[in-house]
């Protein structure tokens, strides 16, 4: 049966846990998997702009034998003349994967009830798995592990959180939360969280308060305040989202060796200070150098479970 990866929880912690070390193998022996030599096309689909997800997946796909296709929206009749199911079934019979970096997560649903060959996420507006599989690759090769570990999450309750939510818990990690009330995230994302942190060992916590989030933590996070499409709320963000910064004074509360992570682009002064991206804390550079290993990583599995 084709497996997709729509969101984190598509997969076990079992495969999770492969993915991520097929990860580091093909970091250190980039060209040992072949899946797409042919060379097959993997269809890559932009309805958002996008530097790394672009270049990370363009990059991996020829790496692993095959040609990208990439599609901008202006460039393709996706869900204005076609619907998405017969997209779906146009390219399904072409291409050996979709990737589709999009809105609507019911979109990537869409896709993938009506394709053959694997369908992934590569960005919507709930989830962002692929850029949660290159942190916790960039954790664990900076810790060692990832049961256990402490993340700290602080902003806004968005795609970023949820996936932080849903991946961390699956990993066995104990995640904890903060954002400011109205921006807190999807309650039945929490519950599902929830559960699985239960199942792996880990655990969820979701708080207004970054002191006790931060407090002794492995690992701190965070996301831009003003995401794609939402800049008309810029000002009320900024001020909705004041004391939530990862700063120096915010860092020293975690712990003495703990690491930070951004996925991206980065906003100094507003969501993280200068003096914390730009220090020795920061693994961000190594993070975003992740997302191509990672998602080699994932369709070389999702190659492998389409057989």
């Amino acid at each position: 049966m084709t497996r997709h990866f729509l969101k984190d929880d598509d997969i076990s912690a079992q495969e999770q846990a492969d993915i991520l070390q097929l990860a580091l193998k093909l970091k250190k022996d980039p060209y040992s998997a072949k899946p797409f030599a042919g060379p097959k096309t993997v269809a890559v689909i932009f309805d958002k702009t996008s530097t790394r997800t672009r270049v990370s997946f363009a990059v991996g796909i020829s790496d692993l034998g095959g040609s990208p296709l990439i599609i901008d929206a202006q460039g393709s009749q996706l869900g204005v003349k076609e619907s998405v199911a017969d997209t779906a079934r146009v390219l399904d019979r072409q291409v050996a994967q979709i990737v589709w970096r999009t809105y609507a997560q019911a979109g990537l649903v869409e896709m993938a009830e009506n394709s053959k060959v694997p369908v992934i996420n590569a960005l919507s507006d709930d989830y962002h798995p692929c850029q949660l599989l290159a942190d916790l690759l960039t954790v664990l090769e900076h810790k060692g592990r990832l049961a256990g570990l402490k993340l700290a999450y602080i902003g806004d309750g968005n795609n970023m959180a949820n996936s932080y939510m849903l991946a961390g818990a699956i990993a066995g990690m104990h995640v904890a939360i903060a954002t400011p009330i109205a921006y807190a995230p999807d309650a039945d994302v929490v519950a599902r969280a929830t559960e699985l942190a239960t199942q792996n060992g880990g655990s969820l916590s979701v708080s207004t308060s970054v002191s006790a989030t931060v407090s002794d933590a492995d690992v701190l996070a965070t996301d831009t305040w003003v995401s794609m499409g939402q800049e008309a709320e810029k000002a009320e963000r900024v001020k909705a989202f004041a004391g939530f910064t990862i700063d120096s004074a915010v860092l020293a509360q975690a712990k003495a060796d703990a690491i930070v992570l951004h996925c991206l682009p980065a906003y100094r002064g507003y969501e993280i200070s200068a003096e914390v991206l730009d220090g020795s804390q920061a693994v961000i550079w190594d993070e975003a150098e992740n997302r191509l290993h990672a998602q080699k990583a994932l369709m070389v599995w999702l190659d492998q479970h389409a057989k």
